[in-house]
C-alpha cells in the first residue's frame, strides 16, 4: 500500500468519524470497539457544546464592554455570572447524576429505565428552580452589593441580575437535558441545542442592547433578555427531540409521574455532585468579592473579563472530559472495568494536548485577546495580568477535569466533593486572602492562588483515582 493510499484511507476514516460525531450515531456501542473512536465520537460534539456554553458570557461581555459606563456593565455581567455559578452547580450536579444513571442503564441495555430516570431528574429541576427564581428577582440588588459592587454599579445593573437569576430554569434544563442525552451516548443533540441557543443569542444581543427600528435599545438589560431567549429556544429544541421518539430514549408522559424511589436514588448521587460544585462556586464568589474589595471597580472588571475568557477556553476541555463520564458509566454498566480505565487515560491524554496549546495561546496573545473585549485601559492591564497568571495551571486543569468526570460518571460523587472542600475552602481561599491582604498583593495575590490550588486539587485527584474506589460504586 503506497503512502498516498494510506493518507487517503486515514482522512477518509477521520471524516467518516467526524460526520458520525456531528450527526449523532446512537447505534455505536461504547462498550465495544475502538476506545479512540469512542472518545472522538463523544468528545467532538461535547467540546463544541461547551464552546457554545462559554460563548454566552463572551457575547454579553463583548457588547456590554462597548456601552457607556462599560466598567459598571462588565462588573455586573461578571458578578452575576459568579453568582449564577451556584445555579450552574445545581444544574451540573443534577446533569451528572442523570448522565451517570442513564449511562449505567444504557450499558445494561435497559433504555426504558434510562428514560424514566431522566424524566425524574427534570421533575426535581422544576421544584428547585421555582424557589431560586423568586429569590433572585427579589434580592438582585442586594446580591450585587454583597458581591462587592458599588452602590452606583448595583443600581445600574440589578435589572440584568433579576432577569438572569429569574430565568434559572432555562439554565438548569439546558444542562440537565444535555446530561440525559450524553448519558445515552447522543452528544450531538446536546451540541446542537447549544449551537441553536447561541446563534439566537448572537443575533438578539446587538438588536436588544443597541435597538433596531421599532425595537428600543435596552442596554445592559437587553443582554439578559437575549441570553434568556436564546437559552429558552435551545430548551425547546431539546424537548422536541426528547419526545420525538427517534432516539434510543423513548419518552412517555407516564414517566413524568413522580417516582420517589428513583428521585431518592438520583438525589443521593446528585447531592454530593451539587455540593462539590457549590464548594467550587462559593470559592469563586469569594475570590470575586476579594478582587472587588482590593482592586475596586476596574480591578473587578479586569478579573471578570479574564475569567470569562479563561472559561471560554476551559469549557471545551470540560466538554472533552465529559466523554470520560459517559464511557466510564456505560462500561461499568457492562462490567468492563479495564475498558473504563483505558477510556480515562485516552481522554486525559487528549485533554492535556488541548490545554497545553491553549496555555501557549493565552500566554503569547493574552493582550490582543483582552483588547477585543474592552476599550478601558485600566481594565485591560488587570485582565492581561490575571489571564496570564491563571493560564499557567491549564495543563493541571485539563487532567483534573477528566478525573472529576471519571468519579462522577461512575457515581462516586463524594470523592471529588471531599477534594474540592479541602482544595478550595481550606487551601485556595486562605491562600488568596493571605496573599491579597496580609502581603498586600491585592488582586495579584488572588490570581496566583488560583493555579496553585488547582494544581494541588489535580494531584489529590490522581491519588484517589489510583485507589480505585470509583470502580466499585453501585448506582
Amino acid at each position: 500500500m503506497t503512502e498516498t493510499t494510506i493518507q487517503k484511507s486515514f482522512f477518509s476514516k477521520f471524516f467518516t468519524t467526524l460526520k458520525q460525531a456531528l450527526k449523532g450515531d446512537e447505534s455505536f456501542d461504547y462498550t465495544a470497539g475502538s476506545i479512540k473512536k469512542a472518545v472522538i465520537l463523544l468528545a467532538i460534539p461535547m467540546v463544541l457544546e461547551m464552546m457554545m456554553e462559554s460563548v454566552f458570557a463572551l457575547v454579553d461581555l463583548y457588547f456590554v464592554g462597548h456601552l457607556e459606563h462599560s466598567s459598571f456593565a462588565i462588573q455586573t455581567v461578571g458578578l452575576t455570572e459568579s453568582v449564577l455559578t451556584i445555579i450552574y452547580s445545581l444544574a451540573i450536579g443534577m446533569s451528572m447524576a442523570a448522565t451517570a444513571v442513564v449511562a449505567r442503564r444504557i450499558g445494561e441495555k435497559d433504555p426504558v429505565a434510562a428514560a424514566k430516570a431522566g424524566m425524574q431528574a427534570i421533575i426535581v429541576a422544576f421544584a428547585v428552580n421555582a424557589v431560586l427564581s423568586i429569590l433572585g428577582i427579589i434580592y438582585a440588588k442586594d446580591i450585587l452589593l454583597f458581591m462587592g459592587a458599588s452602590v452606583e454599579a448595583a443600581e445600574h445593573g440589578f435589572r440584568f441580575t433579576q432577569i438572569m437569576i429569574g430565568s434559572s430554569l432555562c439554565i438548569m434544563l439546558l444542562f440537565l437535558i444535555n446530561g440525559i442525552f450524553r448519558g445515552a451516548g447522543n452528544a450531538a443533540i446536546a451540541m446542537k441545542s447549544l449551537w441553536i441557543a447561541n446563534i439566537c443569542n448572537i443575533i438578539l444581543c446587538p438588536i436588544l442592547i443597541n435597538g433596531l427600528g421599532p425595537i428600543p435599545a435596552f442596554g445592559l438589560v437587553g443582554a439578559a433578555l437575549a441570553t434568556t431567549l436564546g437559552r429558552s429556544i435551545g430548551v425547546l429544541y431539546q424537548v422536541y427531540h426528547l419526545f420525538s421518539g427517534n432516539g434510543i430514549l423513548k419518552i412517555k408522559t407516564a414517566y413524568f409521574a413522580p417516582d420517589f424511589k428513583q428521585i431518592k436514588a438520583l438525589v443521593k448521587i446528585a447531592a454530593p455532585g451539587i455540593l462539590q460544585f457549590v464548594i467550587a462556586s462559593c470559592s469563586w464568589i469569594f475570590l470575586a468579592q476579594l478582587v472587588a474589595t482590593t482592586g475596586g471597580d476596574h480591578g473587578s472588571a479586569g478579573y471578570q473579563t479574564a475569567l470569562r475568557i479563561m472559561m471560554f477556553f476551559i469549557l471545551p476541555a470540560w466538554g472533552l472530559s465529559n466523554a470520560a463520564a459517559t464511557l466510564v458509566g456505560q462500561n461499568l454498566g457492562a462490567k468492563q472495568i479495564e475498558r473504563a480505565e483505558k477510556s480515562v487515560y485516552t481522554t486525559a491524554r487528549y485533554n492535556v494536548i488541548f490545554m497545553a496549546a491553549i496555555m501557549i495561546i493565552t500566554l503569547g496573545l493574552g493582550q490582543y485577546i483582552i483588547s477585543f473585549f474592552t476599550n478601558d485601559e485600566m481594565v485591560k492591564t488587570i485582565a492581561v495580568e490575571a489571564l496570564q497568571i491563571m493560564s499557567i495551571g491549564f495543563i493541571f486543569y485539563g487532567i483534573g477535569m477528566v478525573l472529576i468526570n471519571t468519579f462522577n460518571g461512575a457515581g462516586d460523587t463524594w470523592t471529588p466533593t471531599g477534594i474540592n472542600f479541602f482544595g478550595f475552602w481550606l487551601f485556595q481561599i486562605p491562600l488568596a486572602f493571605v496573599l491579597a491582604k496580609h502581603f498586600n498583593m491585592g488582586p495579584t495575590g488572588v490570581f496566583i492562588a488560583i493555579p496553585v490550588a488547582e494544581t494541588a486539587i489535580t494531584l489529590a485527584g490522581i491519588f484517589f483515582y489510583k485507589r480505585g474506589k470509583w470502580k466499585r460504586v453501585q448506582v
